[in-house]
């Protein structure tokens, strides 16, 4: 074989591993890798602040986990100050913001000075829950029948005498109801609050009703009438 024809054969040899190595599959692996490298990195945070951009859209939520408007509302607590951030002597309006819910109740169009209160929607089937006393168009008491509510110092429908009295110590003034023969109002008179608690206790012992405000307002025996 001539010296010419071995170096077409060694061309053509050299061509062919060429084409081999062109067609040859990617390695699995490496392209793998190298593609979850330009993958977007999506953490718990990120998923998070997707549910938040939902929502922001007008997100729907499932009918089963839809709130009450009652229970969706932030629950506020009443206290010697007031309800939630609203101290007594804040205006109806102010006491309307806070509350965020429907609150029915409008003073007297002949006299808008007189005393009326605010009621949460929707009412219980008995009693009022909780109700916005409301005088000189300012906020001045909160009453309450409905039995998961605590009063100021952890005071509950249910309890009896002595239990408020222990809650209170040095702090209660006993009074005999107006009404009801052998009923008692227990004034809770704090130390450090002009406002004052008072808990109406039935003829068996039994703390049904309490409400909370500033004098003299707090100690109205038949609320606005």
């Amino acid at each position: 074989m001539s010296s010419s024809t071995r170096k077409i054969d060694a061309c053509l040899l050299m061509l062919a591993l060429g084409l081999a190595s062109c067609t040859r599959p990617p390695d699995t692996d490496a392209s793998a890798q190298e593609a979850a490298a330009h993958e977007p990195a999506w953490d718990q945070a990120d998923d998070h602040q997707h549910a938040v951009d939902a929502d922001d859209e007008g997100g729907v939520i499932p009918p089963a986990t839809v709130p009450h408007a009652a229970s969706a509302l932030v629950p506020l607590a009443t206290s010697f100050d007031g309800f939630g951030p609203v101290p007594f002597g804040a205006t109806a309006d102010e006491l309307r913001q806070a509350w965020r819910g429907q609150l029915e109740g409008q003073p007297d169009a002949n006299d808008p000075q007189a005393c009326y209160y605010l009621f949460p929607q929707p009412r219980p089937e008995q009693g009022h829950g909780t109700a916005f006393m409301i005088e000189g168009g300012h906020f001045v008491r909160v009453d309450v029948d409905q039995s998961g509510a605590v009063a100021p110092g952890g005071g509950r429908i249910g309890m009896d005498a002595a239990e408020i009295q222990a809650l209170y110590p040095g702090q209660v003034e006993e009074r005999p109801h107006k009404y009801v023969e052998g009923a008692l109002y227990l004034r809770v008179v704090p130390d450090d609050s002009p406002s004052v608690l008072v808990f109406e206790v039935s003829p068996e012992g039994k703390v049904q009703r309490w409400r909370v405000g500033v004098p003299p307002q707090a100690d109205y025996v038949e609320g606005c009438s």
